[in-house]
């Protein structure tokens, strides 16, 4: 049996679609729920795993009996200590449906102890009070603490590495940025502004007042069709409206004059210039993150490596060729393949040309999604990612 093969046999990969899915929902912070439709099948799955556990032989090889959570922790993070594959710990803690109602919900302070019972195993919040004869269940007293994210909860992926991208990383559907307003002029004839200076800026600014700045929009195109997916707009900074402009009469009065609006650079990745394009600044979306498999197969490929660089590696971003269209969702984990090398045997002696096994190479975390292209961090790799690196459901 390959690699692939192994992968995709796993015990409960049939439940692992639905289960990030039910257990968001029922979570008590209306706040943070994601919006996935709920529907009895998904209700049953949720039931049946929290009653079933998680097999002995999906444990880490070195799982602790118990962690305490303390601050700088992920959920990623403590599900490694616990889990082969940190990603499915809606299996693992969403069981304990009673005691945690919303398995994303973890706090700095709270004691995860694994309670291993025959061949399956849990994690529960809480502190050991006892143990049964065979020394294999832990009795808890419950201590769990109904807040929100904001509230000192853990994250589930390390935010500080996607923060940015969540308004930062723009993919247009067409090259609409080529008709948004632009700076014009700088104060003075600078040829690049930092924070503070001041921009001028003409086109329709539809009331707005907050603006993102963006360099000019280069295509996405598919790897296979080389077909373009979309426009993605280099981030440059935000800038904050000062005045409006207008038409203005000429001192002599027989013309009028064009006049940009004024704004101020309130922020910079880069220098702007001349040219730059304004998008307004939308709502951030702190929405939890939570992890979960495609409900149906998908592949694809690696766009590009966000900052152009040629290779990728850990805690890097990436653009892939799949968006909601193809049925991507926020929180979908992908495994990330390696194709084999052409080779020939040398062994025989008409040395034919064999392709070695593919192999995969790390785990892929989408946290922005478009309709045909998707924004996803790196958890883990092995080797080097590069454009043109495959992906499937894992």
């Amino acid at each position: 049996m390959n690699r692939s093969e192994q992968v995709h046999r796993h015990p409960l990969r049939r439940l692992s679609p639905w289960i990030g899915a039910a257990l968001a929902v029922m979570a008590s912070a209306p706040a943070l729920a994601v919006n996935y439709p709920v529907t009895d099948e998904m209700r049953n799955t949720a039931n049946q795993v929290a009653q079933a556990g998680v097999p002995l032989s999906e444990l880490a090889p070195n799982a602790p009996d118990s962690h305490t959570v303390v601050r700088g922790d992920t959920l990623w993070d403590i599900s490694k200590l616990f889990l082969r594959s940190p990603w499915r710990w809606p299996e693992l803690w969403g069981m304990n449906l009673d005691q945690i109602r919303n398995p994303h919900l973890i706090y700095p302070g709270q004691v995860l102890h694994l309670v291993k019972v025959g061949d399956r195993a849990t994690l529960r919040v809480g502190q050991p009070v006892g143990t049964t004869d065979s020394g294999n269940v832990v009795k808890l007293s419950p201590r769990v603490r109904a807040e929100t994210l904001d509230n000192g909860a853990i994250p589930s992926i390390p935010l500080h590495l996607i923060g940015p991208f969540l308004n930062e990383a723009v993919v247009f559907n067409t090259n609409e940025l080529a008709a948004a307003p632009r700076i014009v002029a700088s104060q003075e004839g600078r040829v690049l502004l930092s924070r503070g200076e001041t921009a001028y800026v003409r086109g329709d600014l539809k009331g707005n007042r907050d603006f993102r700045v963006f360099r000019e929009a280069v295509p996405l195109r598919d790897p296979d069709s080389a077909e373009v997916l979309g426009y993605e707009a280099r981030y440059v900074g935000t800038a904050e409206f000062v005045r409006d402009g207008g038409l203005q009469a000429s001192l002599d009065g027989k013309s009028a004059q064009i006049v940009p609006a004024t704004f101020k650079m309130t922020s910079i990745r880069q220098e702007a210039g001349v040219g730059d394009r304004l998008a307004p600044v939308p709502q951030r979306d702190y929405a939890a993150y939570v992890p979960h498999a495609p409900s149906q197969p998908i592949k694809g490929r690696i766009i590009t490596i966000y900052g152009e660089a040629i290779s990728a590696g850990q805690n890097q971003i990436v653009t892939i060729n799949r968006g909601t269209k193809d049925g991507v969702e926020r929180g979908h984990v992908m495994a990330l393949w390696r194709d084999g090398a052409r080779v020939p045997d040398i062994t025989d002696a008409a040395k034919p040309l064999m392709k070695l096994p593919d192999e995969r190479i790390g785990t892929l975390f989408v946290f922005r999604v478009f309709d045909r292209v998707s924004y996803a961090l790196i958890i883990q790799s092995e080797d080097p990612v590069k454009p043109g690196d495959r992906f499937s459901q894992p």
